[in-house]
Order: structure tokens, then C-alpha cells, then sequence
């Protein structure tokens, strides 16, 4: 039994476990979502969520210790800056997992994990399940298409339906199928006469 012994080790180093983790915790902070499996994802979102943190208390050693989790001085200029006032009000909870089904290759669960209120977020979010939306919809309804009616004995006149026509071939591929047929036919004839004499 496993007593006291949290977190899992992906079958790694802990130097490779460490840089794996570097490197996802600042590819979130960078594109704000990521795909991954459920296990890291679980991992990594507590890794994540403590990097900002460190980024609302905004202080000279708050900064050295995310630079042990960020790999990238953008990202970390990023969480310094627009994360901590996205954050401010917020008291932790910054991740989201959504899960995906599983990966063809040997069936892994996978799952995006994203931070919650992140740009251009709250155009695709669908309404919440069980509220009614109180807003106009965006997008006009499509007409919908009348199902033809049936027609009463005697009265009106009914529709056919276009007749297909059939082409005739044209050019080269035309010639090409006549000629075999021409010369067979020659040659059946020359094997009568043959024959005859």
C-alpha cells in the first residue's frame, strides 16, 4: 500500500518528471489550453494553480519560485501581469478539465485542460444545462422546408420529375469502342468466305 505517498511518477525520472511538468505548466500559461491525458492533467493542475498564485502575491521571491515552474520569461511576465488581475478576486480554482473519450493508440482518457475565464471563452461556452437563455439568439433559424402535400382526385395538376437523358460518347473514347466492333465483324466475315471455299 501506497500510505503517505502522493503523487504519481509517469514511469519517469524525477529530473524528467520535473522538466515535463516545467514545460506543461508553461505551455498552459501560454495558449491558456492544452491537450493531454487525464493523469497529468491531474497533476499538473495543482502545479498550475499555485504558479499563479504565487503570481497574486506579486513579490520579488513570490517570482523566483514560479521561475522553478516556468521555463519561459514571457510566460512568466504573464502571470505576473494580466493572470494576477484576471485572478485578483478569485480564491484559487483557476483550472478546468473537460474530458474527450480516449485516445485510439492504446486507449488513454484524454482531456483539455484550460484556465477558467480566459479570452474569447465566453462566446463559444454553451448555456448552462436546466437555465433558459434569456438572450436574443445570434444566429437566424433556417427556413424550414415544405413537405410536399397530397394531392386530391381530380383537382390540379401533378409534377413529374425531370427526365434524365441519357448522353450519347463523344470524342476520342467514342471512336475507340466503335472500331473493335467494326473489326470483328470483318473478321467473322473473312472466316466465312474462308470456310465457303
Amino acid at each position: 500500500m501506497r500510505h503517505l505517498k502522493a503523487g504519481r511518477k509517469f514511469g519517469r525520472t524525477s529530473a524528467h518528471r520535473k522538466a515535463l511538468f516545467r514545460n506543461m505548466v508553461t505551455a498552459l500559461i501560454e495558449r491558456e489550453r492544452i491537450r493531454t491525458t487525464l493523469a497529468k492533467a491531474k497533476e499538473l493542475r495543482g502545479k498550475v494553480e499555485k504558479t499563479i498564485t504565487l503570481g497574486k502575491k506579486g513579490t520579488l521571491h513570490a517570482r523566483r519560485h514560479a521561475l522553478r515552474l516556468v521555463a519561459d520569461r514571457d510566460s512568466l511576465k504573464k502571470i505576473f501581469g494580466p493572470l494576477a488581475e484576471r485572478y485578483a478576486n478569485r480564491p484559487g480554482g483557476y483550472t478546468r478539465i473537460i474530458k474527450l473519450g480516449h485516445r485510439h493508440g492504446d486507449d488513454a482518457p484524454m482531456v483539455f485542460i484550460e484556465l477558467v475565464d480566459r479570452e474569447g471563452e465566453a462566446v463559444s461556452k454553451p448555456p448552462a444545462k436546466g437555465k433558459k437563455d434569456t438572450k436574443a439568439p445570434t444566429q437566424k433559424a433556417a427556413p424550414e422546408k415544405s413537405k410536399p402535400t397530397k394531392e386530391k382526385k381530380g383537382g390540379g395538376e401533378k409534377k413529374k420529375a425531370p427526365e434524365k437523358k441519357a448522353k450519347a460518347p463523344t470524342g476520342k473514347t467514342a471512336t475507340k469502342k466503335a472500331v473493335p466492333a467494326k473489326k470483328k465483324e470483318k473478321k467473322k466475315d473473312d472466316n466465312d468466305k474462308g470456310g465457303k471455299k
